[in-house]
């Protein structure tokens, strides 16, 4: 059978009808970097289309070969897990053959785009307000989080390299969720530090919700300095070198360029504290949110008490589930978090140690 190409980008999904549209008009920049081939797109959870409604779209127009990316920043537990689990059930169900490629990963293109988010900031700040030279200016780079240790060590490793491309005093590197530190408190360590200036940027494919958080905690760390500016930096979009990467990881399949980095995964090497989770079974969790319409701007996302960094409505599903004690409708279990008790941490990880 001779073979047909397709191109599958694997999006994460999102609550926030921005981030969606957003991801949609990303995948629609694609076809001048990938001509040969059609493109489709699908999300793992909170949005439609789903995964496997992409794919049949593919497979409707006759592609018989999928070059399947992770549409994520790092490999975390959706790109090394959930995606692959949902690429792998439906290749065995339809017959087709799914290549699967790496995620964004750290980058030199990356690198460029993020380093260009920073400068086109710090230039409008300098235009609209006191100049402070880059010696006086900290760089607060905000990472999704992740219970990866590999994926959050990856933001700090881009952290240091977008410091030296753009030449400020210092760096940091903060996490909206998940892990620590948090943005609140990495800031609130960062403004003692005595820097004149603070630029935020979030390491983030698109807009949503932790997004708004990302600002909000800026805001009001900056409500309480006055002294020091505070800059919000943009988050990558669909600059040119992101496109750039997405169509390199795709065509990387072909040429055997698809290995992601597993010299310090967790599911592989027995990192401190995670040791429990060396070699779990590749198992998709997400199919209790999948294709859940996303929501318009400033819609209530959830009523969630325990969230108080991020949500996607699951810690509210499994605390009905805790309350009313009903497991049964369905198994989204995640190992303790080694480190879910540290002070700078989110509450909402708390709540699964202690249970």
């Amino acid at each position: 059978m001779q073979k047909k190409i397709g191109v599958m980008i694997c999006g994460h999904g999102s609550r926030s009808q921005d981030a969606v549209d957003q991801f949609s008009r990303f995948v629609g920049k694609l076809p001048p970097y990938l001509p040969d081939w059609p493109i489709e797109y699908g999300y793992l959870e909170f949005a439609n289309p789903v995964i496997r409604d992409g794919l049949d779209r593919l497979r409707g127009l006759g592609c018989n070969h999928i070059l399947a990316v992770p549409g994520m920043l790092f490999a975390a537990m959706h790109a090394k897990n959930d995606i692959p689990s949902v690429l792998n059930a439906y290749a065995k169900e339809h017959g087709i053959e799914i290549g699967y490629g790496r995620d964004l990963g750290v980058d030199e293109n990356m690198i460029t785009a993020s380093a260009a988010r920073v400068e086109e900031a710090l230039k409008e700040a300098d235009e609209n307000g006191p100049q402070v030279s880059r010696e006086d200016t900290c760089l607060v780079v905000i990472g999704r989080g992740s219970s990866d240790p590999d994926a959050n060590g990856n933001v700090a490793k881009i952290t240091r390299m977008i410091k030296d491309q753009v030449q400020v005093g210092w760096a940091e590197t903060g996490y909206s969720g998940v892990t620590f530190p948090l943005v609140q408190p990495c800031l609130e360590k960062v403004v003692k530090l005595g820097y004149k200036r603070i630029i935020v940027f979030p390491y983030f494919l698109f807009s949503g919700v932790l997004i708004d958080r990302i600002y909000g905690f800026t805001d009001l760390v900056a409500s309480q300095h006055k002294d020091i500016q505070f800059v919000k930096a943009d988050y990558l979009n669909d600059h040119p070198m992101v496109l750039t990467t997405m169509a390199n990881r795709v065509k990387g399949i072909l040429t055997g360029d698809n290995a992601m980095d597993c010299s310090m995964c967790k599911y592989r090497a027995q990192i401190l504290g995670f040791e429990s989770e060396i070699g779990l079974p590749q198992l998709s969790h997400h199919h209790h949110v999948e294709g859940q319409g996303a929501q318009a701007p400033g819609s209530n996302v959830s009523d969630c008490k325990l969230c108080d960094t991020f949500c996607t409505g699951v810690c509210r599903l499994l605390q009905e589930e805790h309350d009313h004690g009903d497991h049964s409708h369905h198994h989204h279990h995640h190992p303790v978090y080694p480190h879910a008790d540290h002070p700078m941490g989110p509450e909402s990880a708390r709540h699964f140690i202690k249970k």
